[in-house]
């Protein structure tokens, strides 16, 4: 048949024009086509020139973006008439079918105009980009010629009458509508731009955020199409594959999505309400505010779900569509024809061209991609609105947090746990509930409309399902209450086990040494057992909601076709089974997570409610200073008798009061007032009841002189420092300021803070640094040495994420902090609390006399130590709340004789004090000791290899890049056989087969469907092609009986599947349990029993981590993303399977589909773990930044520092937003592209089956198949990247279960050891040398000793000379190479562990004790009768202490046993070391820690009742050993000298000597 544009049918003139030019159809079909050709002649060469021109620039960036006015609505009108084009085309050839030869004027223009409406919208999107609106009037040139042309084709057509009842007349209409309106766009750009036509055009600019390069998100700014698509991540994705994505790579947020941008909106929302209500007391309204700031995007989000959620309902009719008119030959006769001819051709009626399969296909095709691009452009709406609501309401709690009155902080009605819960919890809470609140409204019209159609497919039978479904959707909502119970309890557990954890850590080598480790372990077992029963339960619950999300669609299935098929009359036909099986999927999934959301919004209702009352709680009032209404008067100052300079006093002598009794002072005439910084009049303040705390103070403070203000604990005097600076409630009084100060106080407060930050950082903060000043203050604070000691000196981090420092550290950086900012007024609280003598005094002299008042800055300084009265300008004594009494030490000392007495007796006994302080090893030498042994440990750290560390090694050399990058790809498969193995191989055998039967039966249920509906009852083989299996009139029982006998097998079928989906989600939650069981038991039984020299290196907070967040994620999260996987793997599996069963011509375009779906998944594991890490590793600093700032309100108060503070917040949560926007959109650009892929599946596998025309049952059942892969593609990469996140904690457990443990079993027998082993107490020791590691060097080089039964040995040495290695070879916990140590005739080297360590005592250096009862901490082991324990206490001189317990021995002992002094820690380690009855003692510079009292107490013990014992003592301070029958000096790791002490003395050289002087 010849192509001929007109067509040649017979007996028709097509080329004739007699009736007129326009009259002849094809001559108006001929004129459409010349819009079309225009435009694409004008601007194929603009763009090829201007892409040639492009390509040699780089890629246009997106500083010079620009969007012209109306351009959302061009994309979107574009896309309507590419649409609308599309079924012109379709119309266009279902006509041409009907006609007797081809006539290409039916379609030809309609594909030309498709292919001009691409190029319009390509040439438009050029234009814009390179900011050139002068080419846009082709395409305006363009919309009139169309629209001219259409204009002609409609009035034509009306002309002959043709109507609405004709589909091409409704197109033409549709496109002269479409025309129009473009039409009126690009006249919109030409009236705003001024382009062309107007003299001067308008200039204008891209958007603020495009001008920012360091704007990284560009979502709002790109065309329609990608943002649809997300075709801008591109880049960012396939990047990640070459280097990972880093903060730098994401940027900034655009300024809209700013936590700043967002708080205001929700602030003045929020004001508004506050204003408009009356009554005072009513909270203005949280939903409301958020309502009023985020609302438009909510109802946004909201359409585009319900436009989603319609078009998800074509699916299922165009599959009834396609099977039903897969029989029925779309021939239509041709009788009817001529009655539709007009123009010479054939014109159809909308629901002809709706019974052509392959216009069908088409559809399904257009509808998937639409609800799947609307559906994500939903999620990512709401996702963005979360994100921006976060931000706002933590700037909201952050600024509320600064404002709160800190009586509300310190009278606990506001605990910081709260707030951190508030910021932690509720807010997520919040968010979470803002991402599914659109299912709220979204799902019951879901549930309705799916309801409907069923209905209309199947009658009432369908009811009975849905009934089903409804009937059930209650448990699944009591199971997921019951499983956030679960959650809870199961928390509440591991934070108990972990606690237990943290003790074991901490006092590991303790435990060792005693040979408890077992004991202590079991004790966390047996908490891990209660945590386990809970996780149990909690798998329970988790199959059981899994088992019923996936048995409930089963069960509605099986209820409406066996109902119908004994109710109807009428047979099922594949067509309405398969559609109403692919609507009861649909309807699965919005009653499975009604449950999840109804659930989010209660919690939502109860995290309002809590914010509400945070943001309602007391604020500070605002102070008069903030308006600075002082005026000194002269008047006020008169009051005063002012009292002259005090500068001359002596300060070198010795702290004596006596020294100066001559009058220094004249007395001033009232005129010469000196200035007051600060004046309190009649002041009464509180923290917050209303009893007063501070009762009628006046004072003043001098400018520039040095106040003290002293008294007993408790009367007031840090409250009068806060009452000062505002920070209590005042009841009645005023403080005045005077008008230069207020603005710059410094504050040190009592209790040190300090920030997540550096030291210079904590020292200088926020004022500019000044290299000089700087050091000075160090050195004031002898901060040098320590800060010497720190790995990178004073740019070391410290607080959570850093180092810990000791007490005295934190508190002299506190002090530094305010000596260092440039203010008038320093108020020190207290700076020698923590400090000993030498740096107070040190302090003292450098830091306050010196650096504070040469600056002639006014000082205020509350502290206890009376001796450095003698230096005060001013004093204030204070009582009970109120002042005792104010002036200089000479009027205290006339005036109030008794007070001065009483002083001069407390300070020579603090003199007492102070000198038997100077003969102590002073505290600081102490901490720096620690801190070095912290950093000792950490060096040796980087030396083992912890694979965070070497992977990041790996990625840093660029050479080996490709092998990287397959490595970042790779799934750790090696892990997951790990991770199954641990869950016990009779588990992961019964999952595998219980899956695949599982899938299987599913397959074989709706196999067996398609064989039913399609059955006839002459002929029952499915082989037979199905003979016109939808007209049956005849009814007769026969047919009916035969049609339901399909029933009972149908029954069993459903029966075992459900059977099967309980025994799955049951064995995939249980392997998770025995996995985890496994798993942690054995990852803690490693750890206990590694030797000592594992805890060196490697740092606490590792080995908990593994214990907590690694756990954690094996316990609750590994074993559903492995259920989920599995499921949807499996679901995509069998429906890909059954579709080439049906159609196999599908699996030849399987193989393209497969390659793209792999490089897919393959980009998006890797960039999202990229985000996943950023996401978590900024969500860190702005917890902790939260918590920071509310403990250290006072201090950012009073340095009126907040706006700082504020600025760092918002930086903190901005940057955490924008990761997390990353990690979203990562996710829809992922979900965009599996959901296409499978949309051209589903298009595939329907064309195929057309092409192929296959039996009508089997259709159906593939394209019900192909629908659930859409569903389920995206979900395989999701799972696929989440278990390869996890999978990374199995790795790092796994990598701690590689560890060497200590040889417990010894050489020898337990049984060949003597009971009472060892009897005398006589040590050997022969050429020993003893390492920590075999990689490093001796520390003990042939040491040779003897000591006899019962003798006291000391010994000493300086730091590092060995002698703390000396005390642990005796328990054989470091590696002895060479020599031995013999203990009562026997190598202990070859003894077992266990009972090498359970017959020796030792007492250590640092006091541990276990939370628990007294009792657990003498005698955990429980074999020693009360009496014993009683004596040893006694002994210990505590019994009388512990008698006055409650419940004496079984009284409770805190975590560290925080609930006595140090010095009473040390002496329950005496008793503990007594009750174990043996004749060897080791004490390792037990002394050390502890006050002379305490110290006297031991060594009394010592001499008495360890009088028959061998006791080896390692002193610190020599004169502890004095009394030693031997003493051994050691020097890098060998015996210097060797002798009794009398002796050693007498040598004048000898090194006891000299350090015995040294001691002195």
């Amino acid at each position: 048949m010849a192509l001929s544009f007109c067509g040649n049918d017979r007996g028709s003139n097509a080329y004739s024009v007699d009736k007129g030019v326009l009259d002849n159809g094809c001559f108006v079909d001929a004129l459409n086509l010349v819009p079309h050709v225009f435009l694409l002649f004008i601007t194929f060469p603009i763009l090829f020139i201007g892409w040639g021109s492009q390509s040699s620039k780089v890629q246009i960036h997106h500083n010079t973006w620009l969007h012209f006015p109306g351009h959302s609505l061009r994309w979107i009108l574009t896309f309507t008439l590419l649409f609308v084009h599309v079924c012109e085309i379709a119309e266009g050839i279902v006509s041409n079918t009907q006609m007797e030869s081809n006539h290409l004027h039916l379609f030809m223009p309609a594909l030309m105009g498709f292919i001009a409406a691409t190029t319009s919208v390509v040439y438009y999107h050029n234009i814009e980009t390179a900011n050139f609106p002068k080419l846009l009037l082709a395409l305006f040139i363009y919309w009139i010629l169309a629209f001219i042309t259409k204009m002609i084709k409609l009035w034509k057509f009306a002309d002959a009458s043709l109507g609405v009842q004709h589909l091409r007349f409704c197109i033409t209409a549709l496109l002269v509508v479409l025309y129009g309106l473009l039409m009126a766009v690009e006249i919109n750009v030409i009236r705003v731009r001024k382009y062309v036509f107007f003299a001067n055009p308008q200039k204008v600019k891209p958007a603020e955020d495009l001008q920012d390069l360091g704007v990284r998100f560009l979502q709002p700014f790109v065309n329609l199409l990608s943002k649809s698509t997300y075709w801008w991540m591109n880049p960012l994705i396939i990047g990640a594959h070459k280097r990972p994505i880093e903060l730098k790579k994401i940027g900034k947020l655009p300024i809209a999505m700013r936590a700043l941008t967002n708080y205001m909106r929700l602030k003045d929302s929020y004001e508004e309400q506050r204003q408009k209500t009356e009554d005072p007391d009513k909270s203005p309204s949280i939903w409301k505010s958020m309502y009023r700031a985020f609302g438009g995007s909510i109802l946004l989000s909201s359409t585009l779900r319900y436009m989603a959620d319609l078009l998800g309902f074509a699916g299922p009719l165009c599959i009834s569509g396609i099977v039903e008119h897969l029989d029925n030959s779309t021939e239509i006769d041709r009788t009817n024809k001529t009655a539709n001819m007009t123009f010479g051709v054939y014109f159809m009626s909308s629901t002809e061209l709706l019974q052509n399969t392959s216009v069908l296909a088409v559809l399904l095709f257009l509808a998937l991609v639409l609800q799947r691009t609307f559906l994500q452009a939903s999620y990512y709406v709401t996702i963005e609105t979360g994100i921006n609501l976060r931000g706002a309401l933590l700037a909201m709690i952050y600024n509320k947090i600064l404002r709160l009155s800190t009586s509300n902080m310190s009278m606990g009605e506001m605990t910081l746990s709260q707030i951190n819960n508030l910021v932690a919890i509720e807010t997520n809470q919040l968010m979470w509930f803002l991402f599914l609140c659109p299912n709220l409204w979204a799902m019951p019209v879901q549930i309705i409309m799916g309801v409907i159609l069923l209905y209309y497919l199947l009658g009432d039978s369908a009811l009975i399902g849905a009934g089903v479904i409804l009937l059930l959707a209650p448990v699944q909502y009591l199971i997921a209450t019951k499983l956030a119970d679960t959650q809870k309890s199961t928390l509440d557990y591991s934070t108990d086990r972990l606690k237990k954890t943290t003790e074991i850590l901490k006092g590991i080598k303790l435990l060792k040494l005693y040979a408890w480790e077992n004991i202590f372990c079991d004790r966390v077992e047996e908490t891990r057992g209660k945590e386990l029963t809970s996780l149990k339960t909690f798998a329970l619950y988790t199959s059981m909601s899994i088992f019923m999300n996936a048995a409930i669609p089963i069960a509605a299935v099986l209820a409406t076709f066996v109902t119908h098929a004994y109710i109807e009359e009428v047979r099922l036909s594949p067509a309405k089974a398969f559609a109403s099986l692919a609507l009861f999927h649909i309807l699965v999934t919005p009653l499975f997570l009604l449950s999840t959301v109804v659930r989010f919004a209660v919690k939502a209702l109860v995290s309002v409610q809590k914010l509400s009352e945070f943001l309602q709680s007391d604020e500070l009032g605002d102070d008069s200073w903030r308006n600075t209404e002082m005026s000194m008067s002269l008047e006020v100052g008169k009051k005063y008798k002012h009292h002259g300079d005090t500068k001359t006093i002596n300060r070198k002598g010795r702290y004596r009061m006596d020294n100066y009794e001559q009058p220094m002072r004249r007395q001033l005439r009232p005129t010469e007032t000196e200035d007051v910084a600060v004046q309190v009049n009649d002041g009464f303040f509180t923290w917050g009841s209303n009893l007063s705390t501070l009762s009628d103070i006046n004072i003043r403070i001098p400018t520039g002189q040095l106040t003290m203000i002293v008294g007993q604990v408790g009367c007031g005097k840090s409250s009068l420092l806060l009452a000062m600076l505002g920070e209590m409630q005042t009841i009645s009084g005023k403080v005045y300021w005077s008008n230069k100060n207020r603005y710059s106080v410094a504050y040190a407060a009592q209790k040190s803070w300090l920030l997540n930050a550096t030291v210079e950082e904590n020292i200088t903060f926020g004022s500019p640094f000044n290299k000089q000043r700087y050091k000075a203050v160090i050195d004031a604070c002898s901060l040098q040495p320590d800060i010497d000691l720190l790995p990178f000196g004073d740019q070391t981090e410290i607080g959570e994420r850093g180092i810990n420092l000791s007490g005295g550290q934190r508190q002299r950086i506190c002090v530094a902090r305010a000596l260092y900012q440039n203010t008038n007024i320093v108020f020190l609280d207290d700076p020698f609390s923590a400090l000993d003598i030498h740096l107070s005094d040190h302090l003292m002299q450098e830091g306050i006399l010196k650096f504070l008042q040469d600056d002639k800055r006014t000082v205020v300084l509350v502290t206890h130590k009376l001796q450095y009265l003698i230096h005060a300008d001013w004093i204030i004594a204070m009582k009970d709340g109120s002042v005792l009494r104010e002036g200089t030490l000479k009027d205290i000392q006339t005036h109030d004789v008794e007070l001065y007495e009483h002083w001069k007796t407390l300070m020579n006994r603090q003199d007492q004090e102070l000198e038997k302080e100077t003969e102590m090893e002073s505290q600081t030498t102490l901490e720096r000791k620690t801190l070095r042994r912290a950093f000792y440990s950490r060096e040796a750290k980087s030396q083992t290899d912890d694979e965070d560390e070497e992977e990041e090694v790996e990625e840093d050399d660029d050479d080996n890049m490709s092998t990287t990058t397959s490595r970042r790809s790779k799934i750790p498969w090696k892990m997951c056989c790990r991770y199954l193995s641990s869950g016990g191989f009779l588990m992961v055998f019964l999952m595998v087969l219980s899956k695949l039967a599982k899938h299987s039966v599913m397959v074989a249920i709706d196999y067996w469907l398609a064989a039913w509906t399609s059955s006839n009852p002459h002929n029952q083989s499915l082989a037979d092609p199905f003979i016109n299996a939808t007209n049956y009139t005849k009814n007769d029982d026969t047919q009916i009986a035969e049609h339901r006998s399909y029933v009972p097998v149908f029954i069993i079928l459903c029966g075992a599947a459900i059977a099967l989906c309980l025994i799955t989600s049951l064995t995939v939650e249980f392997l998770g349990v025995a996995a985890a069981t496994n798993l942690h038991h054995n990852l803690l039984n490693k750890i206990i029993h590694a030797p000592i020299r594992f805890f060196d290196v490697t740092p606490l907070g590792q080995i908990l981590n593994r214990f907590s967040a690694d756990t954690n994620i094996i316990d609750q999260h590994i074993p559903q993303t492995l259920e989920s996987l599995t499921r949807s793997t499996l679901l995509c599996l069998s429906a890909i399977g059954v579709i080439a069963f049906v159609t196999p011509a599908f699996l030849i375009a399987l193989v393209p589909l497969t390659v793209a779906f792999y490089f897919i998944q393959k980009y998006f594991r890797v960039a999202s773990k990229d985000l996943q890490d950023l996401d978590d590793s900024t969500q860190l600093p702005l917890l902790c930044y939260f918590s920071e700032t509310a403990e250290g309100l006072t201090t950012i108060r009073a340095f009126r520092h907040e706006a700082r503070f504020k600025q760092r917040m918002l930086e903190l949560t901005d940057t955490n937003n924008t990761a997390y926007l990353f990690l979203s959109a990562a996710n829809r650009w992922l979900e965009v592209r599996t959901d296409y892929l499978g949309a051209v599946i589903v298009l595939t596998a329907a064309v195929a089956a057309i092409w192929t025309s296959s039996q009508s049952g089997l259709v159906g059942l593939g394209l019900t198949y192909a629908l659930t892969v859409t569903n389920y593609l995206n979900w395989v990469v999701r799972n696929l990247s989440d278990l390869e996140v996890q999978m990374a904690a199995v790795k790092k457990v796994n990598s701690f279960l590689s560890t060497e443990s200590e040889n417990y079993e010894g050489s020898m027998d337990v049984s060949q050891v003597p009971k009472d082993w060892p009897q005398h107490g006589e040590i050997k020791i022969q050429d020993l040398c003893v390492r920590y590691d075999t990689m490093l060097k001796p520390v003990l080089k042939h040491i040779n000793a003897y000591i006899n039964p019962g003798q006291k040995v000391g010994i000493c040495g300086r730091t590092g000379s060995g002698k703390s290695s000396l005390s642990l070879a005796f328990f054989n916990m470091v590696d002895v190479f060479e020599g031995k140590i013999v203990i009562d005739g026997i190598d202990i080297c070859k003894l077992p562990l266990q009972t090498l360590r359970s017959r020796l005592s030792i007492i250590l250096q640092d006091p541990v004790l276990f939370s628990g009862s007294i009792r657990l901490n003498l005698d955990p082991e429980c074999t020693c009768t009360d009496d014993r324990l009683w004596e040893a206490l006694e002994i210990a001189q505590l019994k009388n202490m512990v008698k006055a317990l409650p419940g004496g021995l079984d009284a409770v002992v805190t975590e560290g046993g925080e609930n006595f002094s140090v010095g009473q820690r040390q002496l329950f380690c005496l008793a503990r070391a007594f009750v174990r009855k043996s004749s060897i003692l080791i004490m390792d510079e037990a002394t050390a820690s502890i006050d002379m009292a305490t110290e006297n107490i031991l060594q009394k013990v010592v001499m008495t009742a360890f009088a028959d014992r061998t006791v080896v003592t390692i002193a610190h301070r020599v004169h502890t050993i004095l009394t030693a029958d031997l003493v051994i000096v050691m020097k890098r790791g060998s015996i210097m000298e060797y002798g009794k002490p009398e002796i050693l003395m007498e040598q004048e050289d000898s090194l006891f000597a000299s350090f015995v002087k040294a001691d002195m």
